[in-house]
């Protein structure tokens, strides 16, 4: 009787083990949601450049904080609050122009503009990705106006600095020195253990 109730627990276990690995393969073979579907050239020449701290890549173009202010009130203000102190989405202004944010930035204060090192970063970003619902939609104009208000709001410029290519790169970032060295420091600074 025992060796009947062994048979009969083998086969309960092998049909619908069999039955998943059937379903697992005709899975696989499917792509219901096209995942690793390869990219077109054309898509890969889209995302296929990226705007170096001098500036080098840079459109032409120019904006300035008062262009920027109308552009990030119709297209940004609705996730970073009406003068980028925040919203749904993250801060973008701390501080104000007449009393910036410098020194250390917390784990929480890292989605500020005055955070980067490069002001070219910011631009870099809000040209892929802003907005949200269309990403690459700005033109350059817009983007450098963009970037001049959240940099005049930071304290960074003046309201009636013009920003393009030229200009842009030779920002001086608050935070430009709060990172990493370009070059690593060799050999390293020998340090004692902290149990000495």
């Amino acid at each position: 009787m025992a060796v009947y109730t062994m048979r009969c627990s083998l086969n309960l276990l092998l049909v619908p083990s069999m039955i998943l690995a059937a379903c697992v393969a005709v899975m696989a073979q499917s792509r219901p949601y096209d995942l690793g579907t390869p990219l077109s050239q054309e898509e890969i020449r889209a995302f296929d450049f990226m705007i170096g701290p001098e500036g080098k890549e840079l459109p032409p173009g120019s904006g300035t904080a008062k262009e920027g202010a109308a552009i990030f009130a119709k297209q940004c203000s609705g996730c970073h609050g009406p003068n980028g102190q925040g919203g749904a989405a993250g801060k973008l202004v701390m501080g104000t122009p007449d009393n910036p944010k410098r020194g250390p930035f917390k784990d929480t204060e890292r989605s500020v503009t005055s955070y980067y090192a490069y002001a070219t970063i910011a631009w870099d970003y809000i040209n892929r990705a802003m907005p949200p619902t269309k990403p690459g939609s700005l033109t350059a104009d817009q983007v450098y106006s963009v970037v001049a208000f959240l940099l005049y709001r930071n304290g960074i410029i003046q309201e009636s600095d013009a920003l393009d290519a030229n200009s842009l790169p030779k920002i001086e970032m608050p935070n430009r020195n709060g990172f990493v060295p370009a070059v690593p420091v060799w050999p390293a600074v020998p340090k004692k253990p902290s149990w000495y």
